[in-house]
């Protein structure tokens, strides 16, 4: 992985600058303008590239984000290569499909800066026909029950936006992926006594095909990925904040 020397960055200075946004990115040169002009004044866009070929690192980077690349496909590839690559104190996640709107993490960044919460998700609220088709939404609602069971957090949604701080993220030691990094990384906090909140985002129809749940198949394959995370044993030692 390394990161492109040309992409410029934000200044270091303010307040504003404790946060990073890593948006995984396949093929999306499409979206990632929308995408882009709604990253929050001050915080720096992390797009990571995971092998497109429309020439979304191109796009990005004109857009003034920074590219990082990664070579090994899979959501939680790209997702742990752009936390590393992070040096902000805060490190947001969101897709990179114009599903979600960035500056929606807001009052998540708020939450955490505030000692209110550790961990922030977004509980996607579908807007627009297709937003969330129907095998999606019942493999998420499965995910959570299951989620439930072994953590006891009673969560409605395991979405891909969200807030934490940078260096207790790294300290769980996430080691999966693939499709199962989001859900890895509420198990492995929850199993840590983080405190993990969620709020209501917009969820509107993408922009493009999915490359995860666009089908009954991807979708089977997500849960799949997941439900290996479930499995896991608790930690033996926790990473608290």
């Amino acid at each position: 992985m390394t990161t492109s020397p040309s992409s410029p960055e934000p200044p270091l200075d303010g307040p504003a600058r404790t946060v990073d946004v890593v948006l995984p990115c396949l093929d999306e040169a499409a979206a990632l303008p929308w995408v882009l002009r709604r990253i929050p004044p001050g915080w720096r866009a992390l797009v990571v590239d995971n092998g497109s070929t429309d020439g979304s690192d191109r796009v990005a980077r004109e857009l003034g984000a920074t590219v990082v690349r990664e070579a090994r496909r899979g959501f939680g590839a790209a997702c742990h290569a752009g936390l590393t690559a992070a040096t902000a104190e805060i490190v947001c996640f969101c897709d990179c499909d114009a599903s979600l709107d960035p500056s929606d993490l807001v009052p998540f960044v708020d939450e955490i800066r505030s000692g209110a919460a550790d961990l922030v998700l977004g509980r996607r609220r579908p807007r627009g026909r297709g937003a969330w088709p129907a095998h999606a939404r019942a493999g998420n609602a499965a995910l959570s029950l299951l989620l439930r069971r072994r953590t006891g957090l009673r969560l409605r949604d395991l979405g891909p936006l969200r807030a934490a701080r940078r260096e207790e993220l790294l300290a769980l030691d996430l080691t999966d992926r693939r499709s199962g990094y989001p859900l890895e990384m509420v198990v492995r906090a929850a199993d840590a006594g983080w405190r993990i909140t969620e709020h209501d985002v917009p969820y509107t129809p993408r922009t493009g095909a999915s490359k995860v749940t666009g089908t009954w198949r991807g979708t089977y394959q997500a849960v799949r990925d997941m439900s290996r995370v479930l499995q896991e044993p608790p930690a033996r030692e926790g990473v608290t904040p």
